[in-house]
């Protein structure tokens, strides 16, 4: 029997939906089963729009149905059908028959199924008007995301938010300046008629007119160019590295900011860290890629003692894991896995890798503090609560600052995620 791509799609979703599992893992797992192309490429498609728009989703079956629908691959099902006729260029018949033939054996579906799909389709005007009454189907985010992200930012820019998290993202590279100038590399791209444009507000960065698959990419396998947001590109330039020093990336899976730190500044001793160990084997695949090393080590941010040699250092980056509230239109999935409890424990995390990380940085040194959040209990109060707890502690202010500290960059400003940092400046009090 040929594969539904339909049923793969439900069936990957039901691992995020009741399994908890990230979109991205998942879609490692299906694809490595599908052989065409164009199936990886529409299960991709769908899987990422219904995590994408998954509240609005869930609100229209709502209206649509009497009952819920116990059945988890049906309901997933449903759906994909759903997505498909509200979102997609898929033909209404196409998308209803093949949607029902994906309920397969289960005899009961295909009468259900077909009924809901061909349902919304006389009543998308209304069904679609009801749900743009309704909060969180309007803005296809959960209601406690909303009122946090309101709380902090006003209702205004918080639209501006949820808008952009649902848009699709550029696709952006890094040069590897010990390769290639950027004018160079865009050469290299028309030559194999691919549109870019150089970012004018960020030396390393192009934007591709049309994403395109990595490896069609010139002299990508030999490191020449690398897949990294505008945002998460600025962290090596606010850490003014300078030749000889001692550079900390805590953790640093999977090695973007790692690998740009290097290409920045090569003649410098540079040490990665991550709690991870399958995560670090990304890390050393990247580096490799890129022809780099750094000394690689598998380690709790928060306990340094079980794996500083006690040498400071000159530099250090603390890319602190958070939220990621700032990359939800890269991984939509997130609106659906978050909870409201995570955004309590991890402000105490991050502020334990923080006072860490200042016992391993020399006098005189500079530590930039990243997240890609933008919430403002993981970034300036973090570091409103950092500065009021250590007078050696001395910020570095950026011209840039809609943030009472650090640079909080908004999702879809300048068409970058959502992003924060923060440079700290340790002074030698007695001096």
């Amino acid at each position: 029997m040929p594969l539904n791509t339909r049923l793969i799609a439900a069936r990957t979703l039901v691992r995020i939906l009741d399994g908890g599992q990230s979109l991205t893992s998942v879609l490692e797992n299906t694809s490595s089963a599908l052989e065409n192309s164009q199936d990886k490429a529409f299960v991709q498609a769908v899987c990422y729009g219904v995590c994408r728009y998954y509240y609005r989703l869930q609100f229209l079956l709502s209206q649509l149905l009497d009952k819920p629908i116990k059945d988890a691959e049906i309901y997933a099902l449903a759906l994909v059908g759903l997505y498909q006729l509200a979102f997609m260029r898929v033909k209404a018949h196409a998308a209803v028959s093949e949607t029902v033939e994906a309920t397969h054996k289960k005899s009961w579906a295909k009468n259900l199924i077909n009924a809901l799909l061909r349902r919304y389709l006389r009543e998308k005007e209304n069904l679609d008007a009801q749900a743009d009454l309704n909060p969180s189907a309007f803005y296809s985010h959960p209601k406690w995301l909303i009122s946090k992200i309101e709380a902090d930012w006003g209702s205004e820019t918080a639209a501006r938010i949820f808008h952009a998290n649902n848009q699709f993202p550029p696709m952006i590279l890094r040069v590897n300046a010990l390769q290639n100038s950027r004018e160079m590399y865009l050469e290299k791209l028309a030559a194999s008629e691919i549109e870019a444009e150089a970012l004018d507000f960020c030396h390393s960065a192009i934007r591709l007119l049309k994403p395109v698959p990595v490896f069609s990419l010139p002299d990508f396998e030999s490191g020449t160019a690398s897949v990294q947001d505008t945002a998460a590109q600025f962290a090596a330039g606010l850490l003014d590295l300078k030749v000889g020093q001692r550079v900390l990336d805590l953790c640093a899976a999977p090695a973007g900011k790692t690998a740009h730190i290097l290409e920045s500044q090569s003649n410098i001793e540079c040490v990665a860290v991550d709690i991870d160990a399958t995560r670090m084997l990304r890390v050393e695949t990247n580096l490799q890629r890129l022809n780099l090393s750094a000394k690689l080590i598998v380690g709790d941010a928060t306990q340094p003692e079980k794996w500083w040699d006690g040498k400071l250092f000159d530099r250090i980056l603390v890319d602190a894991p958070c939220s990621a509230l700032g990359v939800i239109r890269r991984h939509p999935d997130i609106k659906m896995l978050r909870r409201p409890e995570d955004l309590v424990a991890l402000p105490a995390l991050q502020a334990e890798i923080l006072k860490a990380a200042w016992t391993m940085l020399a006098d005189d040194g500079l530590l930039v503090y990243a997240t890609c959040s933008i919430l403002k209990a993981e970034n300036e109060n973090q570091i409103s609560q950092f500065l009021a707890e250590n007078s050696n502690a001395e910020e570095i202010p950026f011209a840039e600052n809609p943030a009472k500290h650090g640079w909080q960059i908004l999702t879809g400003h300048n068409d970058c995620d959502g992003f924060y940092y923060a440079r700290l400046h340790k002074t030698n009090l007695s001096a």
